[in-house]
């Protein structure tokens, strides 16, 4: 399932390279950190402390002639909140080797700095590259190493998974994926395909697929057999042509990440069975391709649903909020203590925070607060936006129960959720997430490509509110 080695610590700490963090404001303090020799030899190579600069300095003694220290600058004191993540561009800039963080850090501060350099050891090298080796980090004294690295293996397989095109990860393959991950950690799982959704009565789920050459399909994962109840939904559109109401071409471009919401939700599943959470957890996936074909679903169309709702398509590149609406009415049948759907779903909520953050929605304070402080923690930048009651109009066309795509364009983040909220039972607890899945530009930790949005914030909210 992953396309580089699995993320770990070195277990080599004997001869470990020391790497020493430093401010701006403290460049001219070096001397008692590394010597005088070093200090010179920092200021000679021009090395003053900026954002992501690294100085390397030779060793003496035993070491003469190779490397003695790393030197990772942090910018100004004052800009820290605009990076985080800093020692991931080091895996691949330092060479192969073995290091250690050489100053005393705060415990939260070590544990951000080791799960960096987790994070930046990833490369997709499935078509092209070697996987060169990383540089490897002494885990520091006080990080659990085994739940960092649990981490670090679930972001890597949510960016596999989104970065690999939908040549190679259409339906079969992310249902491939998704089986292997469930045998990997002995979980329960099956798969409804083709025809028989309409049999088992997922009429949506298979209406947006039927036009692609692989079937569409609804993906079911259970584990574990004590505690809460959780069931986590992912969008899994493995590549949305818009349908008959076809994209242009600049924006079909990046099309394969439109399975980033089951990507990102595998990955979390991930993590959670790697850690051994005590809860019962399942994960619904619908997997489908939205292609054109002579038996695509149209506009005007009006499509019934797992609920019995009726669904008016305004536009037939709204898909991903169909298949969910299946996925979501059959998540509510259990009654589970929490449901939690992922998705990339609108270009309205990229306007509205940008790239960088997962915006949410949900009507449970106690996990929005818990989410807003964890994501500040864990540098899983999060931010809630609101289930807007009075725009619930907006979402009723009048010839059907449902509208896919109200017409002026405006809060359309908030009218997708909306439309996803109808499908849960009413009272239930249901949190739902519109992520980007995509890193634009390369940042510490965070290489250009596929990458998992709210994951992080939510394995660390979730023990708080679910009382693990």
């Amino acid at each position: 399932m992953y396309s580089t080695q699995l993320p770990e610590f070195s277990t080599r700490s004997e001869g470990a390279v020391p790497v020493y963090l430093v401010l701006a404001e403290d460049i001219g303090s070096l001397a008692a950190r590394i010597g005088e020799a070093g200090e010179a030899w920092a200021k000679a190579a021009g090395f003053a402390g900026g954002a992501g600069k690294i100085c390397l300095v030779p060793g003496e003694g035993a070491l003469a002639g190779g490397l003695g220290a790393v030197l990772l600058g942090l910018g100004p004191k004052a800009k820290r909140n605009r990076r985080r993540f800093d020692t991931g561009g080091l895996p691949h800039t330092l060479p192969a080797g073995s290091y250690r963080l050489a100053d005393e850090l705060a415990p939260e501060a070590a544990e951000e700095a080791a799960l960096g350099w987790l994070l930046g050891s990833y490369r997709f090298t499935r078509y092209a590259g070697e996987a060169k080796a990383a540089a490897q980090l002494v885990v520091p004294e006080g990080v659990d190493a085994r739940r960092l690295e649990a981490i670090a293996a679930g972001e890597f397989l949510t960016r596999d998974l989104i970065n690999t095109p939908a040549g190679d990860m259409g339906p079969e393959a992310l249902e491939a994926a998704f089986m292997a991950l469930a045998a990997e950690h002995g979980a329960q799982a099956s798969a409804v395909l083709g025809d028989d959704l309409l049999g088992q009565n997922f009429p949506m789920i298979h209406a947006v697929g039927r036009a692609a050459d692989e079937a569409p399909r609804l993906l079911d994962m259970r584990w574990g057999s004590e505690g809460p109840t959780l069931t986590l939904v992912g969008k899994g559109v493995c590549f949305d042509t818009g349908g008959l109401n076809l994209k242009p071409g600049a924006s079909m471009g990046l099309m394969k990440k439109d399975m980033g919401g089951a990507a990102t939700v595998l990955g979390l599943a991930r993590m959670i069975m790697a850690l051994g959470l005590k809860l019962r957890l399942r994960v619904l996936v619908p997997a489908v391709e939205n292609a054109v074909s002579g038996n695509s679903f149209r506009p005007q169309d009006i499509l019934p649903s797992r609920k019995g709702l009726t669904v008016e398509i305004n536009n037939t590149d709204a898909e991903g909020r169909l298949v969910l609406a299946d996925a979501l009415t059959l998540a509510g049948e259990d009654a589970p203590d929490m449901i939690i759907s992922m998705a990339t779903l609108t270009g309205a909520a990229r306007v509205a925070v940008g790239d960088d953050i997962a915006p949410f929605f949900t009507g449970n304070e106690t996990l929005a607060s818990a989410l807003g402080e964890a994501a500040a923690r864990v540098a899983d930048p999060v931010w809630r936006l609101p289930f807007h009651e009075p725009y619930e109009a907006r979402i009723e066309p009048g010839i059907a129960d449902l509208d896919n795509a109200p017409k002026g364009g405006m809060a359309g983040a908030t009218t997708a959720a909306l439309f996803l909220r109808r499908f849960v039972p009413d009272g239930a607890d249901y949190t739902h997430f519109d992520i980007y899945g995509w890193q634009p530009n390369a940042q510490p930790g965070r290489p250009k490509g596929g990458v998992g949005m709210g994951a992080r914030a939510l394995l660390d909210a979730l023990p708080k509110v679910l009382n693990l």
